[in-house]
C-alpha cells in the first residue's frame, strides 16, 4: 500500500515535548539559571511572626548594618503598595501598620548576596500588639468574619417545594482540604533596569501581562515601560497566576533605585508559608431524592478559607458552584458560596480553580444516595446523568448539548471489567479479615472557558524568515504541560512543514500584548487558535502571490508536505518563501482569537459561561488495613475525553499527572495550622506529596479517541489540563467502600478529604470496626 507523504510533527500526532530532553539532562534554562550580570543584587523577604497584630514598632537598624546589606524596603518605600489582582487594594506588597497572617511579608532586604540578604532578615526587631485571629473556615463563620468578596447564588426551580415533596431526604457536611502547589521551581523574579522608566523582569509566572501591569502600578510607570519574559516554569498549577507580582515588584523597585540587576528566590519553607494554596472548603448539602435514586432537589453551601485578601477567591468560589452538579441533572437546585476571610495567606488559583471542591459534592451526593438505598453507586450515577430536553439545564441555566458521559462510562465499565471486579470485592469483604477492599467509579464533566469572559482572548506572532525558517511567539506560558509543542504543531500544520522548522520563543509582553493567564485549561484552545490565525494570514498572502506570479487560480495553489503545488508545478517551501520575499510579500502576522458564544451575568446567575465540556471517568480499586488505616491503590482505569487530541502523547501525560496530583490532594496532602496561626506543613518533611511508589500498581489510561469536539475549537480538540484532576475522586470513594464494609455498608462513611490513614482509621472505629 502506497503511503502518502506527511510532515513530521503535525497535529493529531504523538510528538515529544520540545524541551523533554532538556528537562531530563538539566539543560533547560529557568529563571534561576540566567547568567547574572556583574553587580547583581539579591533580595529577601522578612516575614511576620504573628497571625493578626498591629505593628507597634519595627527596629531594622541591625538589618541595615548587616554585612553586604545595600538597602531595606518597608511599605513606606513603595510608591503604590498593592498587587491585588482584582483591584480591591487589599493585597499590600509589604504589610503597613498591621499584619494579617503569620508569614506575611513585612520588609525586604537588598544585599550583595542571597545568603547575606537572607541572614539579615533574622536580625529585625518587631514589636506587635496581638489581635484575635482565626485560621479555620468554620471558626471564621462562627466568629462573624466577613466575606473577602461578594458571594454567588445559583438557583433554578422551587427548591423548598421539591425538597418537601421528595420521598427521601438527607443532609451532609464535608470538609475538603486545601493543597500546596509544590512546583519544583519556586517563585523567582530577576529584574534588569533599563533607561528612563524602563525595566525588564524575568518572572516565573503564568500571567506575564498581569505581572507587567502590577510592576507598572507599584512603580508608578505605564505598562509600556515594563517588559516581562518567561521562557519556561518548573511547574505552576495556578500558584503562579496572581502571586508572582509581589516578588517581581520588589526586584523591579530595587533595580530601578540602584541601577543594578536584582534577583529574589525564597527558600521552599518561606515560599510555602508566604504564598497561597488551593482553598479549603466546608460544604454542606441537603438532597431530596426518590426510591430509584434520582435527585429531585439540592440545596448546598460552599464556604471557603480564602485568607486575608480577595486575591482570586471570588472566581474560585464561583467556579465551585459551577461544578457542583458535575455530570448530574438537578431538577431544583440552590447553591450558595461563602468566601470567608481568615488570618491565613490568601489562597489562590490551583488546577481546577475551585471546580474540584464543588464537583466532589456532586460525587458525594451520588454516594450518599447509593448507601441510603443499598444500591451500586454506579446505578445511581446513571440515573442522574444529564440527558435530553427536560434534563439538560445546569444550575446556571446553560443547556448541556454535548454530553457523552454515558458513552464514556459504558466503555470504561466494559474495559475495566467493573461489574465482575465489584462482585469480587464484595465477596472478599464478606469473608471478614483485616484487609478490606473497595472499588468505585466516578465521573467528570468540566466546563471550559474563563468565567471572566474578557480573559477568553489570545494573541500570537508568527514570522517567516526569507530562509524558510519560522519564528513563533504567543501569549501562553510553558510550565511543563507541552503548550509550546502543541501550538508549534498547529503552525507547522498550517504551512505543511516539518515541526523542526518552527522555532518556539520565550513568552514576552514586548511581542504579544494583553495576554490572558495560562490557566482555566485554555492554553491550547486560545493560543493555538491565535497562532493558527497568524499563520493563515501569511499563508493567504503566499497563495495570492503564487497565483498571481504563475497565472493560476488560487484554488490551484495547494500546500503539500514541505512543498507547494502551483498548477502543474511543485516548488519547495523554501523556494516559495524566497520568491515571496523578493516580491515584497509581508511574511509576518499578528494573530488573534476570542472565544465565541459565551456570556455570563453574575448578578442574575445565568448565562453560558462555558464554550464546551470535557468528560471523563475513572475506576479505582484499593486495599485498606483496618488496624492502621493505611492503604494502597491497587488499580486505576481511566478513560478521558480530549476531543481530537492535538498531541496524544502530551495529553496522555497530562491525564496521568493530573490523576496522581489529584490523588495526593484527596489522600496525603494535608495543610495544618497550629493555634498561633503558623503553617506547620511548610516543607517536604511535613507535607506529603505522592511519590513514584504511590502510583497505582496497575494504571491504565486511555484517551477517548472517538471523541470530536462539536464546537469549532483548535482542530476539534478539547482542554486537558484541569478536567482529569478530579478523576481520583474514585480513589476517595473506593476508600469509603472499604471502610463501609466493616459495618456491612449500612451507611456512608463520609470521609473528609484528605482521607489520610488517620481519618480512615477514625472512620473505621466510628463505624464499629475492631
Amino acid at each position: 500500500m502506497r503511503m502518502e507523504p506527511a510532515i513530521r510533527g503535525g497535529v493529531h500526532m504523538a510528538q515529544r515535548h520540545d524541551s523533554a530532553h532538556k528537562h531530563v539532562t538539566g539543560e533547560a534554562e529557568y529563571t534561576d539559571d540566567i547568567v547574572e550580570p556583574v553587580g547583581t543584587l539579591h533580595a529577601y523577604l522578612g516575614l511576620s511572626e504573628r497571625a493578626h497584630a498591629e505593628i507597634v514598632a519595627m527596629d531594622l537598624e541591625a538589618v541595615r548594618a548587616a554585612p553586604g546589606v545595600v538597602d531595606v524596603f518597608t511599605a513606606a518605600d513603595i510608591p503604590h503598595n498593592d498587587v491585588s489582582p482584582v483591584g480591591k487594594n487589599d493585597d499590600p506588597v509589604l504589610a503597613a501598620g498591621k499584619v494579617e497572617f503569620l508569614g506575611q511579608p513585612v520588609f525586604a532586604v537588598i544585599a550583595e548576596t542571597r545568603d547575606e540578604a537572607r541572614r539579615a532578615t533574622k536580625l529585625a526587631k518587631v514589636e506587635y500588639r496581638d489581635l484575635p485571629h482565626v485560621t479555620d473556615v468554620a471558626e471564621a463563620i462562627e466568629a462573624g468574619y466577613p466575606f473577602v468578596t461578594d458571594p454567588l447564588k445559583l438557583e433554578r426551580g422551587d427548591v423548598a417545594a421539591a425538597m418537601a415533596a421528595a420521598p427521601r431526604r438527607l443532609k451532609g457536611r464535608m470538609r475538603v482540604g486545601g493543597q500546596d502547589h509544590f512546583y519544583l521551581e519556586g517563585h523567582i523574579a530577576f529584574a534588569l533596569p533599563g533607561e528612563d522608566d524602563e525595566v525588564t523582569v524575568y518572572s516565573s509566572t503564568q500571567h506575564p501581562s498581569e505581572v507587567q501591569h502590577m510592576v507598572g502600578h507599584v512603580l508608578g510607570v505605564p505598562s509600556n515601560a515594563v517588559t516581562v519574559i518567561v521562557r519556561r516554569m518548573g511547574g505552576g498549577f495556578g500558584g503562579k497566576e496572581s502571586q508572582p507580582s509581589l516578588f517581581a515588584a520588589i526586584v523591579a523597585l530595587a533595580a530601578k533605585k540602584w541601577g543594578r540587576a536584582v534577583k529574589i528566590r525564597p527558600d521552599r519553607d518561606d515560599d510555602m508559608t508566604a504564598t497561597g494554596k488551593r482553598h479549603d472548603f466546608l460544604n454542606e448539602y441537603e438532597v431530596g431524592f426518590d426510591d430509584e435514586g434520582r435527585v429531585l432537589a439540592v440545596d448546598a453551601s460552599f464556604a471557603a478559607r480564602c485568607g486575608f485578601s480577595a486575591d482570586l477567591s471570588g472566581a474560585v468560589t464561583d467556579r465551585a458552584l459551577f461544578h457542583a452538579d458535575n455530570a448530574y441533572y438537578y431538577p431544583a437546585v440552590r447553591l450558595v458560596s461563602k468566601p470567608m476571610k481568615t488570618n491565613t495567606v490568601s489562597n489562590t488559583a490551583f488546577r481546577g480553580f475551585g471546580g474540584p471542591q464543588g464537583l466532589i459534592i456532586g460525587e458525594r451526593i451520588m454516594e450518599e444516595i447509593a448507601y441510603a438505598l443499598g444500591k451500586d453507586p454506579l446505578e445511581v450515577r446513571r440515573a442522574n446523568f444529564y440527558g435530553g430536553p427536560g434534563r439538560d439545564v445546569t444550575p446556571y441555566h446553560q443547556t448541556v448539548t454535548d454530553s457523552i458521559i454515558d458513552k464514556v462510562v459504558d466503555e470504561l465499565v466494559a474495559s475495566s471489567d467493573y461489574a465482575a471486579r465489584r462482585r469480587a470485592v464484595l465477596d472478599w469483604n464478606a469473608k471478614g479479615g483485616v484487609i478490606r477492599k473497595g472499588i468505585a467509579l466516578s465521573t467528570v464533566k468540566f466546563g471550559i472557558s474563563f468565567t471572566a469572559t474578557w480573559y477568553n482572548q489570545a494573541g500570537a506572532l508568527v514570522h517567516v524568515y526569507n530562509d524558510g525558517s519560522i519564528h513563533l511567539n504567543h501569549g501562553g506560558t510553558e510550565m511543563g504541560q507541552g503548550l509550546n509543542t502543541k501550538v508549534a504543531q498547529v503552525v507547522a500544520d498550517v504551512f505543511q512543514v516539518d515541526l523542526d522548522r518552527v522555532k518556539i520563543t520565550a513568552t514576552t509582553t514586548a511581542k504579544v500584548p494583553n495576554t490572558s493567564a495560562t490557566a482555566a485549561s485554555s492554553g491550547s484552545d486560545l493560543n493555538g487558535m491565535a497562532a493558527q490565525n497568524a499563520a493563515e494570514q501569511i499563508k493567504d498572502r503566499l497563495v495570492d502571490f503564487a497565483a498571481e506570479q504563475h497565472s493560476v487560480e488560487k484554488d490551484q495553489v495547494v500546500f503539500e508536505p514541505n512543498m507547494i503545488r502551483i498548477g502543474n508545478r511543485r516548488v519547495s517551501f523554501d523556494e516559495l518563501i524566497r520568491e515571496a520575499y523578493l516580491g515584497r510579500v509581508h511574511l509576518s502576522a499578528a494573530g488573534f482569537y476570542k472565544t465565541p458564544d459565551i456570556h455570563w451575568d453574575r448578578a442574575a446567575g445565568k448565562g453560558r459561561p462555558f464554550y464546551y465540556y470535557a468528560y471523563g471517568a475513572a475506576v479505582s480499586e484499593v486495599s485498606v488495613d483496618t488496624l492502621t488505616g493505611e492503604y494502597v491503590v491497587d488499580r486505576v482505569d481511566v478513560l478521558h475525553d480530549v476531543g481530537r487530541s492535538l498531541n496524544p502523547a502530551v495529553d496522555k501525560g497530562q491525564v496521568e499527572g493530573a490523576f496522581i496530583q489529584g490523588m495526593g490532594w484527596l489522600t496525603t496532602e494535608e495543610l495544618w495550622w497550629d493555634d498561633k496561626g503558623r503553617l506547620r506543613t511548610h516543607a517536604p518533611s511535613t507535607y506529603k506529596i505522592p511519590l513514584a511508589s504511590d502510583r497505582p500498581a496497575i494504571f491504565n489510561v486511555k484517551l477517548a479517541d472517538w471523541s470530536v469536539n462539536r464546537e469549532a475549537t483548535i482542530r476539534r480538540s478539547k482542554a486537558v489540563g484541569e478536567p482529569p484532576f478530579m478523576l481520583p475522586i474514585s480513589v476517595l470513594e473506593a476508600l469509603s467502600m472499604a471502610v463501609a464494609s466493616v459495618a456491612d455498608y449500612r451507611e456512608c462513611p463520609r470521609l473528609d478529604a484528605p482521607a489520610t490513614p488517620e481519618r480512615v482509621l477514625a472512620a473505621i472505629t466510628r463505624l464499629g470496626g475492631w
